[in-house]
């Protein structure tokens, strides 16, 4: 622990984080180590201060009489802030600071001037936007109810104060989403278009009553099906696409509606684009199966190498796909645990009847 304080407090190089060294300024060079290594978001050796010294969390800064929790929240140390979050009277002491700007944790987690490049990794500025609305949603969550109305030296509340900090970052939301939606919608439009026209046009065509003459292939029945599928997920990713384009886009609808929509497009347009592919591979294996097995498959291969173009370009939307997916299985269960019941009283009535 002493190499540790000796590091920081002679300004030299011991940062074990990924951030770069900041500017130094006045209040910096009178912080205790533990404020430093917040400030930089060195969780373990936070971590490490306040196991041998417990005591240390209630420092101040000299300057601005900030502690801990405010630096955490300030440079958006979410490990730092679940350390402090484990003890809920620690926090609750820390959450009633006030420092010498009037400003509260709600203030800081408003605040973003002091929020790291690094951070900023989010896809695209409405991901990035949500990020922020998601952070003032959690810190708002430990901090005392009136505190929400407090006003700060400038005369603000933390919300008029997040308004007026990201008001830009909305402006570029606003101009992403909307060109992404418009973009992303034509695609769907395209796809459907065609997932239209393939459902009547039957490869090696119709015989006298209209039946398809490969119609007794497992790929015939391959293609309409997925067909089918393509034709039903474009709609439907046409249809969440321009629900984005028709909504009222303001702060509380990218906090969870606006991603959501876009996550449950992109990821509809990816499968109706994996449909698609496959009613094309199927049509093509049709008309030529009875080719050499190579060259099934290379087309395969050709087939399926768009989609897995864009599936590896879209990875990094995934994981909000992926939270999509959670949200939805979790306000489908009570209805689901509901049919259940309803279904099982009904079986369990049935079974009354046949015994009596």
């Amino acid at each position: 622990m002493s190499v540790v304080t000796h590091s920081f407090a002679g300004g030299g190089g011991l940062f074990m984080g990924d951030d770069p060294p900041q500017q130094t300024s006045e209040s910096t060079l009178k912080q205790t180590p533990l404020h430093i290594a917040t400030r930089m978001g060195i969780s373990k050796i936070v971590k490490k201060m306040l196991e041998s010294h417990p005591q240390a969390v209630e420092v101040l800064d000299p300057v601005t009489r900030q502690n801990i929790l405010h630096m955490a929240i300030k440079y958006r140390r979410l490990a730092i802030f679940n350390i402090l979050k484990k003890s809920k009277s620690i926090t609750s002491r820390l959450a009633y600071r006030i420092d010498t700007d009037g400003n509260t944790i709600l203030h800081h987690a408003a605040y973003v001037s002091s929020y790291p490049v690094d951070a900023q990794g989010s896809i695209g500025p409405a991901f990035q936007l949500q990020e922020e609305l998601r952070w003032m949603a959690r810190v708002k969550k430990i901090i005392p109810s009136h505190y929400a109305m407090h006003q700060n030296n400038q005369g603000l509340t933390a919300q008029k104060l997040f308004e007026k900090e990201h008001a830009n970052d909305l402006k570029l939301a606003k101009g992403w989403i909307k060109e992404t939606a418009q973009s992303c919608s034509t695609v769907a439009a395209l796809v459907a278009t065609v997932a239209y026209a393939a459902a009547f046009t039957a490869p090696g065509g119709n015989d006298n009553y209209g039946i398809p003459v490969l119609g007794h292939s497992t790929f015939f029945v391959t293609f309409a099906v997925s067909d089918i599928i393509s034709l039903i997920f474009s709609l439907t990713s046409l249809c969440t696409f321009l629900s984005i384009l028709t909504s009222p886009i303001e702060y509380k609808n990218f906090h969870h509606s606006l991603p959501f929509r876009l996550h449950l497009g992109f990821a509809l347009l990816f499968f109706s684009l994996v449909s698609t592919m496959l009613t094309f591979t199927a049509a093509v294996v049709l008309l030529i199966h009875h080719q050499k097995m190579w060259t099934t498959s290379l087309i395969y291969v050709v087939a399926l190498l768009p989609v897995s173009v864009f599936g590896l370009s879209q990875f990094p939307l995934y994981e909000g796909f992926r939270q999509c997916v959670k949200y939805i299985s979790k306000e489908m269960k009570p209805i689901i645990s509901s049919i259940r019941g309803v279904f099982g009283f009904s079986q369990s009535l049935k079974a009354r009847n046949t015994i009596f």
